[in-house]
């Protein structure tokens, strides 16, 4: 491997920053350039509920996962936890009986991809409550609580619900500090970051030799990394690539909870039927008449909310994507005003407490952005077109938790070091299989939130 490779990784999200990361202060590689007209991680990569998990119900994806949180909680360790790497876990909360039963059937699966054990409550195993703080000695796996195991872990949750999967190798943390802290080390590491807009890349021979910016100035390079998020389609379009990549908007809302309503300690929890929202007849006729007829039908599964800060934090964050709204990336995000009342309306169903709110919405701030998935909803990681074109993208709801994985991964594409297992698994030429094309008409379970 050559310290001399030039690199140039397109986008200072998290997506690029991780790559900048593992090239510069893991690989050694000392001739690499981020370059974003914007400030670095402040377009998408903290819009979501900064989660991670491992559970997935995908080989591929419990692999590249499990080696991303193992990279995470490595990096925690040595930031001293900076980034406030917690394991509280997810909980999926049901009113159904067939789901909670879809849930077992389903969770010996992804047990055996290598995502930790099941455990049944009431059972022989005892539940072992949430450590609100860190990630130490944290149980793996799943445990599926019904009836009484359930009341006793979760008493806020409610009576409706007959069942709840916490998933226990999951958790949160703050994609801001991170990504802050792995920037620090990549530029002590000799990571120059230039302001400014890839507008073209240079192709000869068959291989990426450089790339031309906004400003009119050049850079010659071995490699292009396409770490791009919303703008990853005409990046890729520089290469001659059309790649399969869809834009959805999703919106976040962040509420005080000055009631202190949800538990400073609660896991993310997550209400996994549909549900139809308590309108009033007047309110229901509003609504149909201002042309929001979606409000009214039945609304779709995983609203979905966790506390955000310490234990003397008052906040919730929020997200129930009911919107099915796929579209070119706008700034500034189209607004939904009624977003903050539909989302506390939705929690209700799971926290009935938080009805309290309803009389009178807590203060609220609602942001958002662009999850950009493939078809299938697996990123592309890899190499991609012409010799030296590497994509990072594709990286939908998940990014954050993502992130330190796929940066490995095309850290060892890069720099010619051994693959796992999983790396064909992430390429764009697996759109070349049409067993796999098979199995995406059929559809695939992305297991998205």
């Amino acid at each position: 491997m050559s310290e001399s490779l030039r690199v140039v990784v397109v986008g200072a999200g998290i997506a690029g920053v991780a790559v900048a990361y593992q090239l510069t202060a893991v690989h050694g590689l000392t001739n690499v350039v981020l370059v974003d007209p914007r400030p670095p991680l402040t377009l998408t990569s903290d819009k979501s509920t900064e989660c991670y998990r491992n559970w997935w119900p995908s080989e591929p994806m419990v692999g590249l996962m499990n080696r991303s949180i193992d990279l995470l909680e490595e990096m925690a360790e040595d930031s001293a936890n900076i980034f406030g790497l917690n394991r509280r876990g997810y909980l999926f909360v049901t009113a159904k009986s067939d789901t909670a039963a879809v849930w077992e059937r389903q969770a010996y699966d992804i047990s055996r991809f290598g995502a930790g054990p099941v455990r049944i409550h009431p059972g022989p195993v005892p539940y072992r409550p949430i450590s609100a703080e860190g990630f130490h000695g944290q149980p793996e796996g799943a445990d599926i609580l019904r009836g009484p195991a359930l009341r006793d872990a979760f008493p806020y949750l409610s009576e409706t619900a007959v069942a709840a999967m916490h998933i226990r190798r999951a958790g949160w943390f703050s994609a801001q500090q991170l990504g802050s802290w792995m920037l620090e080390r990549a530029r002590e590491a000799g990571l120059v970051q230039i302001v400014d807009e890839v507008t073209s890349i240079t192709i000869s021979a068959s291989s990426v030799t450089g790339v031309t910016l906004g400003s009119g100035s050049s850079l010659a390079c071995d490699f292009v990394v396409s770490a791009a998020g919303p703008m990853s389609r005409s990046i890729g379009e520089m290469v001659g690539l059309d790649i399969p990549l869809r834009s959805e908007l999703h919106l976040k809302v962040a509420y005080r909870d000055h009631l202190g309503v949800v538990p400073r300690d609660a896991p993310m929890f997550i209400w996994a039927d549909t549900q139809t929202i308590d309108w009033t007849d007047e309110e229901a006729e509003a609504l149909l008449e201002a042309g929001r007829p979606e409000l009214v039908a039945q609304l779709p599964i995983y609203c979905h909310g966790r506390p955000e800060g310490g234990a003397e934090s008052p906040y919730l964050l929020a997200l129930w994507e009911y919107h099915d709204d796929n579209r070119e990336p706008e700034w500034p995000l189209p607004d939904d005003d009624l977003y903050p009342e539909v989302v506390m309306r939705g929690l209700t169903t799971m926290v009935p407490a938080l009805g309290r709110y309803l009389e009178g919405l807590p203060r609220s701030y609602v942001d958002g952005g662009y999850y950009i998935k493939t078809e299938e909803n697996r990123p592309l990681v890899g190499p991609a077109g012409p010799e030296g074109f590497v994509l990072a993208c594709g990286y939908s709801g998940f990014g954050v938790m993502l992130a330190a994985g796929a940066a490995d991964l095309i850290g060892a594409h890069i720099t010619d070091t051994e693959l796992p297992d999983y790396a064909p698994d992430f390429l764009l030429s697996r759109y070349d299989d049409p067993t796999y094309l098979d199995t995406i008409r059929a559809g695939v379970e992305s297991g998205q939130l």
